[in-house]
């Protein structure tokens, strides 16, 4: 007998996983981790239990050691990791960006000097510049001549102007908002809120930005010059709103959506109401849709610091407010394309904008943030169905 616990001791040294010294021998404060990090993987225990080439754990009493090991010792209690890799993986399954948003390509190819300014400008979270640009592009597209295709050059010019103008709303908003964004879970590592830059520096780089919109802005018509320069007044009173009005997101649907009627002046140097007042509508009602769903996720927070949004107005009735909204956007987006003259295909793009819209409407689980969050982000391609459908619309006219 005692041969055998010998020999089964001489088996199981190098492996170190049974080896439970007292704290005061062993550094480590957790006995079960003196595994080398690699063992600690799912995969490598999944391997080293059901190895049959390993003659050590194919012996029927290392083997019943093992699975009472694994069956009783949670991963997370081997792991020298401050978090589990279980935790780790559910997280990235469900897309909570509070977790991850600190790998992305700021981080890894930027200057570490440039990464807060980046950060400010939101460059890692493209999607707020697509929801800017895309109006822009609706428009520059309807007013191409029939049979077509939209103007590169405004295209581009209104593309870089849409990451310049989304960047300095996101300035403009940290500065204002520092003291709330400091309580609010989602918002409290933001470079101003954190302090990482300060507010002086967080207006310089403000600064800067306006004076690149300018330049572009200066290539336009004298007409879309002075209608771009009076969209200035809502970037900069936006983020207020939020503290006066339960309906912060209508203003920023006015606001997010002003290229409608910038891109069709850029082209044609006037505008045309019955055109581009129901584009700019259903920009409107989009982005009710869209940013009501995105509340969601700070709802709580919300609750705490004092702010207001479109979520806490419609609170259980959520669904059934951006779905009117959902239909008054399609609907707007149908006039005005027959109001601009549109082909045939036009009208396909748009009911598959309109189930995509539908979809996130339904299945969207506001109760819980990282779905939220997918949901708004699957905005783009609302987007880009609908400048698809101008496009072909426009061609085939």
């Amino acid at each position: 007998m005692a041969l055998r616990l010998s020999r089964l001791r001489k088996v199981h040294q190098p492996l170190s996983i049974f080896s439970v010294a007292p704290h005061s021998q062993n550094p480590n404060p957790n006995p079960f981790n003196p595994l080398p990090i690699s063992l600690t993987h799912p995969k490598t225990l999944e391997t080293l239990l059901f190895s049959s080439s390993n003659p050590r754990i194919a012996s029927p009493p290392h083997r019943r050691i093992l699975d009472w090991f694994v069956s009783n010792i949670s991963i997370a209690s081997i792991s020298s990791s401050s978090r589990s890799t279980k935790e780790e993986v559910d997280k990235e399954r469900s897309g909570d960006p509070k977790d991850f948003s600190s790998s992305s390509w700021i981080d890894l190819y930027l200057p570490k000097a440039t990464r807060p300014y980046a950060m400010l400008a939101r460059l890692d979270k493209p999607i707020g510049t697509w929801l800017l640009a895309w109006p822009c592009m609706w428009s520059i597209t309807m007013a191409a001549s029939p049979g077509q295709i939209p103007d590169l050059k405004m295209l581009a010019l209104f593309g870089c102007g849409a990451v310049l103008l989304r960047g300095a709303g996101c300035t403009v908003n940290d500065l204002l908002d520092r003291d709330i964004d400091v309580k609010v879970e989602r918002t409290k590592c933001r470079p101003v809120a954190s302090g990482t830059l300060t507010p002086f520096q967080g207006i310089s780089f403000l600064g800067c930005q306006l004076l690149l919109g300018l330049g572009i802005l200066l290539q336009l018509n004298n007409y879309s010059r002075i209608l771009g320069a009076s969209s200035l007044l809502l970037v900069f009173s936006y983020p207020l709103m939020k503290r006066l009005t339960f309906w912060p997101q209508a203003y920023l649907g006015l606001t997010f959506n002003w290229g409608a009627l910038l891109g069709w002046a850029a082209v044609k140097e006037s505008l045309d109401p019955t055109i581009i007042l129901p584009l700019y509508a259903a920009g409107v009602f989009w982005t009710l849709v869209y940013d009501t769903i995105y509340a969601h996720q700070d709802i709580e927070d919300d609750l705490k610091v004092g702010v207001k949004s479109t979520a806490l107005r419609f609170g259980s009735l959520t669904k059934n407010w951006i779905s009117g909204f959902g239909i008054a956007c399609i609907g707007s987006l149908a006039l005005s394309g027959l109001n601009a003259e549109l082909a045939w295909p036009y009208y396909p793009f748009l009911m598959a904008a309109a189930g995509q819209l539908g979809w996130q409407i339904w299945n969207v689980d506001l109760s819980n943030r990282a779905d939220c969050n997918r949901k708004f982000v699957s905005n783009k391609w609302f987007g880009a169905f609908v400048f698809s459908g101008i496009l072909f619309g426009r061609l085939a006219s």
